[in-house]
């Protein structure tokens, strides 16, 4: 798996949600910070994001709003309406009113509260792809498949919407680095051959005992170079990152399997599992045991 992909599998709970709402002008809704990610698209009208203390967004047909760390916000048909609705589970999905027609589709992502990663982390709370002709062609047809099978569902539609969304994180997260080509950051770490090299080994096979030596021969250039580039972009060393893909993956193994400590510790490059559960509680503030037994679903989180 690559690194995107791992990234966003080793910090994801639950399922993907998505829907459409249909509003007739003038309408505002507040979306409540939630602990996942989202994204809203403009199917049909336009609209304006709010944002608190912040600029308003204007949006329009086709365009794509992303919202990693589920920010607050509000969705207003223009600015100056009233804010009315707070976006919630089993709300409904169409309401009458005399003015324009706006259609939205949204979706929502669970991620773990414990379990970030900075490859998100370093995201702007909101990141707006305008519709424009030939830019970002996957995922536009990505929208529009989604869309398709919300609007009119046939067989195997509750099997296809999930693998859709999931589709649709990838590539809302593709285009945003694509369009980062130069910069600093996690952009600059996919975008530098050796950098990427260090991180794709250190997700392969987080178990082994990697030194910088290795880590730089793998990354074909020298220790000090890989050091360097690689803090540059991923903003820590090799090693401290290598410390902090091993302790996410187990956390995620400890949730998500019932494999024992010793077994986890192992399969993340600890010889001991007492240097393991050292490690885990410095990093989450509690020790594996209590990790696996504590709470950690989000709330449901309204699209």
């Amino acid at each position: 798996m690559d690194i995107l992909s791992e990234t966003i599998a080793a910090i994801r709970t639950g399922h993907p949600a998505s829907g459409m709402f249909v509003r007739h002008a003038p309408w505002g809704r507040r979306y409540p910070v939630v602990p996942g990610a989202g994204f809203h698209v403009v199917l049909q009208g336009s609209c304006q994001l709010i944002p608190p203390g912040g600029e308003p967004l204007a949006l329009g047909v086709g365009d794509v709003v992303f919202m990693p760390r589920g920010a607050d916000h509000d969705l207003v048909d223009q600015l100056g309406s009233a804010v009315t609705e707070l976006a919630q589970p089993g709300e409904p999905r169409e309401i009458i009113g005399p003015g324009a027609r706006s259609l939205l589709l949204c979706g929502a992502y669970e991620l773990g509260r414990q379990r970030s990663h900075p490859l998100l982390d370093e995201l702007p709370e909101f990141i707006h792809f305008p519709a424009r002709l030939g830019e970002h062609p996957t995922l536009r047809a990505a929208v529009e498949l989604l869309a398709a099978e919300l609007t009119e569902p046939r067989l195997g539609s509750d099997a296809v919407v999930p693998t859709l969304l999931e589709t649709m994180l990838l590539y809302i997260l593709r285009a945003w680095f694509d369009e980062q080509e130069g910069g600093t950051g996690w952009a600059g770490a996919f975008a530098d051959p050796a950098v990427a090299a260090a991180l794709r080994a250190v997700h392969e096979d987080p178990a082994r005992a990697w030194t910088v030596p290795e880590l730089s021969a793998r990354a074909g250039v020298s220790r000090a170079t890989l050091a360097r580039r690689f803090t540059a972009t991923v903003g820590e060393p090799p090693l401290a990152y290598l410390t902090r893909w091993r302790l996410l993956t187990a956390a995620k193994l400890l949730r998500e399997t019932g494999d024992g400590l010793a077994a986890i510790a192992r399969k993340v490059g600890y010889t001991s599992e007492f240097a393991f559960a050292k490690a885990f509680k410095r990093e989450y503030g509690l020790a594996p045991g209590q990790y696996r037994r504590a709470e950690d679903k989000p709330p449901l989180i309204a699209v």
